[in-house]
């Protein structure tokens, strides 16, 4: 179902739709380090745009910054969160974070990311993680 790049979050925030791609392979986590902030190591992600499906949204966000293509997908949690802020100076955003089973190899994007690779939850715990993700990952209990 096509949802709206912008809404109001419970507390009457405006609010962007979101994707989350979490990528494991081999008990390693794929993470980039983002060039526009929110700064910090993260999962690939995006911006779901007007009226596009979020799974569409999942498989480009995916292709963009890491030049790979989803073989298999599953949503692991939705979730409105009014503290999330993006470079356009939104400050809440609904998320869909998918854990994904990907192939191909990695392209890195520059335009959006510093860098890219496969993460051991040991390196994670050392990194700057983007604060969505530092969330995410606790939540699920990932670190």
């Amino acid at each position: 179902m096509p949802l709206p790049k912008v809404g109001k979050s419970k507390n009457n925030k405006l609010m962007h739709y979101s994707v989350g791609a979490l990528i494991k392979r081999d008990d390693k986590y794929l993470l980039i380090d983002r060039v526009k902030t929110p700064f910090g190591f993260a999962g690939i992600a995006g911006h779901i745009d007007e009226g596009e499906n979020k799974e569409i949204a999942l498989s480009r966000e995916v292709k963009e910054e890491g030049g790979l293509t989803i073989k298999k997908y599953n949503l692991l949690l939705e979730e409105e969160l009014d503290w999330d802020t993006c470079s356009k100076g939104v400050e809440a955003h609904y998320w869909y974070l998918y854990e994904c089973e990907v192939e191909g190899d990695i392209i890195q994007n520059k335009t959006e990311t510093k860098s890219i690779g496969w993460y051991t939850l040991e390196e994670i715990k050392k990194l700057k993680l983007q604060n969505v993700w530092e969330y995410w990952f606790k939540k699920l209990k990932i670190i």
